[in-house]
């Protein structure tokens, strides 16, 4: 977390020290504590300089610890950031994922856990299906610096926000000239199923919940509108980011930041377990969705009546990634709009077209998708691609009939 607080000045992490504090020494811990620090230094790209290692007996109880750290980075004086001077009504407001509570709200956490009767080896009633509870709200926080730190170096971004302790409310204002403020609308990112369940276990109000976690943002850029689709596909080659909102003149008495739809979009947070019947069995009506993924090179017509019809509840498709071999075109704020990732491999940038299709490929596989459709998409794949995407099995439960339309489907 503080590399990714560091980004707010917009510098580039040098170095990190640690301080680990125990009342007797648990070499085996200890290992393994450090090792994951120099796990988290390397993805950070910031050397591990070392730190200190304290041992005080009765300071601790057998098997707790304390752990702290800092870290040091620099950034050349015209790069830093935030640039209040150039920010303005109407520029746009990106979202960057979090992976979950991002280690903040854990006080609150714990209480709304202590209610539900649940400890930390409980199988969680939300997240992925088999995870503890422990498993789902330690989830490593993302660490940002990597993909955003050239990002932030192109001169596009106006201000960085990490989303911690004060969540949305708090760490927003900080990078804001104070007679400007944001307008955000959550319907337009995805919140993880936890802050829906904590929110409805602890009966939080939408302040709360708004003031005490990131509810799916882990990070907030402002962008110039010109400058924002640029920006979004370029994080969304490693991230997966949307833009959130606005930035708006400060009304008399109103808060810096306004946001739409909380209550309504944590309400509507598909569940990840499957429902079951009273003898504990799954409903035969819960069923897995194939993961599909669409490509596309222009407006998306195509594209678009493929996703109205995945959105039937009669349907076994669920569209999850459309990819684009052209950058800026009006199908990826088709998908964009629609809640589907998006990625763009523009052909132009690759010497082959094998090159081009393993790069598809491999992104395919990065979302473990299993059906591919070809929507108005204006290139040749090589025959190895087709191949290992073969359609002949094509299952009913994927087919689409569409008068007029004109697409492929591939299966894997």
């Amino acid at each position: 977390m503080c590399v990714n607080d560091i980004l707010a000045q917009g510098a580039e992490p040098l170095f990190f020290l640690d301080y680990y504090s125990c009342g007797q020494l648990d070499v085996r811990v200890a290992s393994s504590v450090i090792a994951g620090i120099a796990a988290a230094c390397k993805e950070a790209g910031c050397a591990l300089l070392g730190g200190e290692t304290a041992e005080m007996p009765g300071m601790y109880a057998p098997g707790e610890y304390d752990l702290a750290g800092f870290a040091v980075g620099a950034v050349e004086r015209d790069c830093m950031l935030p640039r209040l001077d150039q920010m303005c009504a109407g520029d746009q407001v990106i979202g960057i994922s979090s992976s979950g509570i991002h280690s903040n709200g854990f006080s609150l956490v714990r209480k709304i856990l202590e209610k539900a009767g649940l400890e930390c080896s409980s199988p969680a009633p939300f997240g992925p299906e088999g995870q503890t509870v422990g498993e789902v709200l330690l989830t490593p926080t993302k660490i940002y610096s990597k993909l955003l730190h050239p990002i932030l170096r192109s001169g596009k971004v106006k201000a960085y926000a990490h989303i911690t302790g004060g969540g949305l409310l708090e760490n927003i204002p900080r990078v804001l000239p104070k007679h400007l403020a944001v307008d955000l609308d959550t319907a337009l990112w995805k919140i993880p199923e936890v802050f829906s369940w904590l929110q409805r276990e602890g009966q939080l109000s939408e302040e709360e919940m708004a003031r005490t976690f990131n509810c799916g943002v882990g990070a907030v850029l402002v962008v110039g509108r010109d400058e924002a689709e640029g920006v979004l596909q370029d994080v969304r080659t490693r991230e997966e980011a949307w833009i959130i909102g606005t930035v708006v003149p400060v009304s008399p008495g109103a808060e810096r930041v306004m946001i739409r739809n909380l209550f309504s979009s944590l309400r509507s947070v598909p569940k990840e377990k499957a429902p079951q019947d009273d003898s504990g069995e799954v409903a035969a009506a819960a069923k897995t969705k194939a993961r599909v993924a669409v490509l596309i090179s222009g407006t998306g017509t195509n594209m678009q009546a493929l996703i109205e019809q995945a959105k039937k509840p009669s349907s076994s498709a669920d569209i999850v990634l459309v990819i684009s071999n052209r950058p800026g075109v009006e199908g990826l704020r088709k998908a964009t709009r629609a809640g589907i990732q998006t990625r763009v491999v523009d052909h132009k940038l690759f010497g082959s077209r094998s090159e081009f299709d393993s790069t598809i490929d491999r992104v395919l596989e990065e979302f473990n998708i299993s059906f591919v459709c070809l929507a108005g998409f204006m290139r040749i794949l090589t025959g190895t691609f087709v191949k290992k995407w073969n359609g002949k099995d094509m299952e009913n439960s994927i087919k689409v009939q569409l008068e007029g339309q004109n697409y492929s489907c591939y299966r894997k």
